[in-house]
């Protein structure tokens, strides 16, 4: 598959492991699973920053395939999870974050172009996640609110 704006080919990665059970050598049960995201999670990380901590300090290489639930549905459960899907909202925080540098440097043309195609970006998410009724139907991006929302979190 191509990129968005850039019409080349994506890098490859690495995969997932195609069989779902969980390893034999980890120590950590179920529900010690559950506890670790969940305290990690009261710390104020979000669910992919807490996929890296757990794979790379507790040698948890997947959450679902050790509980049979993802990272943000066990934080659902427990009301830990943001209003505001993770990949939206970290969408924001970089448009924030480009608005303030443009206000230094009017001149850098370069990310202004960069601006545009991150906030088109953000209004192609959003008209996915209003549809499906994970954020309110009539949101839409407005640079001073996506600077308030944050400012909160």
């Amino acid at each position: 598959m191509a990129r968005i704006h850039a019409r080349v080919r994506g890098k490859s990665g690495s995969k997932k492991p195609s069989i779902k059970t969980p390893p034999k050598w980890i120590r950590y049960k179920k529900n010690e699973v559950e506890k670790l995201v969940l305290n990690t999670a009261k710390e104020g990380n979000q669910s992919s920053k807490i996929g890296l901590i757990l794979r790379d300090q507790f040698g948890i290489p997947s959450v679902r395939s050790m509980t049979g639930k993802t990272i943000s549905s066990i934080m659902k459960e427990n009301n830990l999870y943001s209003k505001f899907p993770e990949d939206l909202l970290n969408l924001l925080k970089r448009a924030v974050v480009l608005r303030y540098h443009l206000e230094k440097n009017k001149k850098d043309y370069t990310s202004k172009r960069n601006l545009e195609l991150l906030e088109s970006k953000v209004r192609r998410l959003g008209k996915y996640y209003s549809r499906r009724k994970i954020i309110d139907p009539s949101w839409s991006y407005d640079p001073a609110l996506a600077k308030l929302l944050v400012q909160q979190k």
